[in-house]
Parts: structure tokens; sequence; C-alpha cells
């Protein structure tokens, strides 16, 4: 049987939910357990590997604005794979939006990539909301597929002032974690 994508969402949310995990299943399947779910990389002695390099994109912001990567050359990015009806995306929300207020002027950019399928309009009231403080795109399937695709959402990035990828996380993690990972590459 084929679900629609409002019955995968759902059919995804409330697996989520029912395991308690830190990811939201982008597909039917269930998500992993928490353990399996995060996949990050730790900080050793302040320094983050390098992965690979960032893509390059373009996509339209929830004004309709086209954001490229190209605006953010020498900052340091985080970009936040998300959507509003993912719980544990909607959890790690505040966090962003207090390391943008902290170290925006230190040159940290955060961008989240909606996939929400319902449009801008659904995103926008939830930035307002919110109080969301940084960039907000839509993404779409090219832009999953440009950073390697992925299971479950959110899916986080972080890339350097070079253009090079030092973190790629799937799931939840604490702010005070996460800020680690940041805070090494700004200083």
């Amino acid at each position: 049987m084929k679900l629609s994508f409002s019955a995968r969402k759902i059919s995804a949310v409330m697996a989520a939910v029912s395991l308690g995990c830190t990811a939201c299943s982008r597909n039917v399947a269930p998500p992993k357990a928490n353990a399996d779910a995060a996949v990050a990389t730790p900080v050793v002695a302040g320094v983050l590997p390098v992965l690979g390099p960032a893509p390059t994109w373009a996509l339209k912001d929830v004004h309709g604005q086209t954001i490229s990567s190209e605006q953010f050359k020498g900052k340091i990015v985080v970009v936040d794979f998300w959507a509003t009806w993912c719980g544990p995306c909607r959890t790690e929300i505040p966090g962003y939006v207090d390391l943008q207020r902290k170290y925006g002027k230190e040159g940290l950019v955060i961008v989240g990539v909606s996939l929400d399928q319902a449009g801008p309009q659904v995103v926008e009231e939830f930035v307002k909301k919110f109080g969301v403080n940084y960039q907000m795109v839509m993404g779409d399937d090219a832009m999953v597929a440009a950073f390697g695709g992925m299971d479950a959402i959110p899916t986080t990035f972080l890339i350097d002032r070079a253009g090079q990828i030092r973190d790629r996380k799937m799931g939840a993690e604490p702010t005070d974690i996460y800020e680690k990972k940041v805070t090494a590459l700004l200083n």
C-alpha cells in the first residue's frame, strides 16, 4: 500500500514519538532508536575533521527572495534541514536562535532549510510565532541530493569559512554540545 505524503508524515511523526527518537523519518519506515539516530562528529581537542566541500545552492526564502550559498562566503554556516511538523526539529530551534544571537556578529550564519510541502506561508507563520532570527529557505529534492541525501530530519551541516563541511549530524543534539562545535570554528 502506498501512503500519501500526509499519511507518511503522520506515520513518521507517530513513530518518532512512540520511539522517543531524536529525528523524524522522511520515509514510511520508522526511524532508528536514539543511539543510532544521532550521527555527529565529536569535537576532539577543539578540532573538527574536514568532511568535504559544501555544495553550492540557491533557494527561495519564505518571501520569495533568492538566497544562495555564495552570500555566506567567509562565514561559519549552519545548514539545518527541518520541517514544522517534526518534533525534534522544533526542539532545536530555540538553541539555534540563541546561537545566532550570540555569534552572528562573529560570522555565524544559520540557514534553516524547510522541507515542508505545505508551502512557505506555513513556515513564515512558524518563524513569526517562534521568533526565529535566522535565514529560512524552502528546500527541495535537489538541495537534499546536493548534501548527499538524508533519511531523517533534522539533519544539520556545519560549514567552515573555507566552505568545507566540518560536521554532519542527524537528529537533535543539545545546544551546549553543538555550541562547542560552532565555537571551535569561530576561534
